[in-house]
């Protein structure tokens, strides 16, 4: 499956979060998330193992005890049932994957997609 870069599609997940699935398989899923300054990611915890990568904007992000403010091309991965939180410090575009693929995320899947 390709995935069609558009603007359209993004939803609010949370106050000043929006997200969108770019793309998925059987296994995994990768999202899209525009996260306005100011915005507050609680902490909370997922069987889900996620990889980020800051696009842009600037964040600090808490993994279990661990916190580190990332700029753009930073990375980050956290373990299935860690808990986790974030302060958006700036406008911020962030990629993540989601192994196994969220379920609940394929709602927000990009319309766009095309199978080939």
């Amino acid at each position: 499956m390709y995935g069609i870069r558009s603007d359209d599609g993004y939803h609010p997940i949370l106050d000043r979060i929006r997200v969108k699935t770019l793309n998925h398989g059987k296994h995994m899923l990768m999202t899209e998330f525009v996260l306005e300054k100011g915005a507050i990611l609680p902490e909370h915890a997922h069987p889900y193992e996620q990889t980020g990568y800051l696009v842009s904007g600037r964040m600090r992000l808490h993994i279990g005890e661990a916190a580190r403010e990332l700029a753009p091309g930073d990375s980050w991965n956290i373990p299935g049932g860690v808990s986790h939180r974030a302060e958006v410090m700036e406008g911020s575009v962030a990629i993540e994957v989601f192994h196994p693929a969220r379920e609940d995320y394929l709602k927000y899947l990009n319309r766009m997609s095309i199978e080939e």
